[in-house]
């Protein structure tokens, strides 16, 4: 195995979305919900602002996993998600990815990916990611 890539190795990344990232997500999924995009609209619900897509906040995992932790060259063979709290736009959130589990004969490996909002430590999202990678899980 390779140093950076074992079990109970952790990788981090920090990021925000802004409102014109939510606008874009919902032009390319046609998910136009208001809940995401009309803050009057918003105001109304239990949130009281609009709240970013659940699947634009976990595509981060996507995007980690695909170019970072293992990196370019992973293929998605699955992820199970939560969705346990709302994330709002400019607000600064980590992801951390947990390598839980390798199978070094099938290159397959499973990893824990939350997001944590970084003013609270609560964490919105949740789910386990299996990824196959011939030269990093081995």
């Amino acid at each position: 195995m390779t140093p950076d890539f074992a079990p109970n190795a952790v990788h981090r990344y920090a990021f925000r979305f802004s409102q014109a990232d939510v606008a874009d997500f919902a032009r390319v999924t046609g998910d136009n919900n208001p809940l995401h995009l009309d803050a009057d609209f918003a105001a109304q619900t239990p949130f009281k602002r609009p709240i970013i897509h659940g699947m634009l906040g976990a595509s981060v995992f996507t995007k980690v996993l695909g170019t970072e932790f293992p990196g370019y060259g992973s293929v998605y063979l699955g992820q199970t998600l939560e969705f346990l709290r709302p994330m709002f736009v400019d607000t600064d959130y980590e992801a951390s990815f947990t390598v839980q589990s390798i199978d070094s004969a099938k290159h397959i490996a499973q990893i824990l990916g939350e997001i944590r909002d970084v003013q609270t430590g609560k964490v919105t999202t949740r789910g386990v990611a299996t990824l196959m990678h011939r030269e990093k899980i081995i």
